[in-house]
């Protein structure tokens, strides 16, 4: 996997607008999560903390699925894509984490970017039409639509939320502990 190193590490900006200091927020997240992951071989990615069976490469490939998901479905109102398309969810719900045992280190590193990627070109192309209050297609059964914001900001809480799982599972594969590389 790739290191991410100081230099590299995203900030969201002190004073910027609304828009880049929430994908600045989310930003900084996903760098956690790669670094958090960086450097490990399947073992390390196989890893598990006490009694729960929550794994880096599960974190990994259910993080791809949120972002596939979050924006395929309360954005786009589209299905979500391969490979989560052809997964019966209701059989096996935590199908991501199961199965990631079986992928290789770059297996789940690949899924994972090309999940962030879509992401990323479905907000820069929502941003280019409109800030962050603009609705998105889903309709809860109230009749209500979430908008842009109230997305990112849930996958800023999904991807926080399990940067402390992260944390735990990391430290007892190599030690590594801390926020981001400046303070590891």
């Amino acid at each position: 996997m790739t290191e991410i190193t100081a230099e590299a590490w995203p900030e969201p900006p002190i004073a910027g607008t609304e828009a880049a200091a929430v994908i600045g927020a989310l930003e900084r997240q996903r760098a956690t999560l790669a670094w958090k992951c960086s450097g490990l071989d399947s073992a390390g990615l196989r890893a598990t903390v006490g009694a729960s069976a929550i794994t880096l490469g599960g974190l990994l490939k259910h993080l791809a699925h949120v972002e596939d998901s979050h924006f395929a479905r309360l954005w786009l109102g589209s299905a979500v894509g391969a490979p989560w398309d052809t997964v019966d969810w209701e059989s096996v719900p935590d199908w991501d984490y199961r199965s990631a045992a079986e992928d290789t280190p770059e297996q789940l590193l690949a899924l994972w970017r090309e999940s962030v990627s879509r992401s990323r070109a479905v907000v820069d192309r929502a941003l280019s039409a409109g800030d962050l209050g603009q609705l998105g297609a889903y309709t809860t059964r109230g009749g209500e639509h979430p908008n842009l914001r109230r997305i990112l900001l849930d996958l800023i809480e999904e991807y926080a939320r399990h940067a402390g799982h992260a944390d735990l599972i990391r430290e007892s594969v190599d030690g590594l502990t801390g926020e981001d590389p400046d303070f590891g």
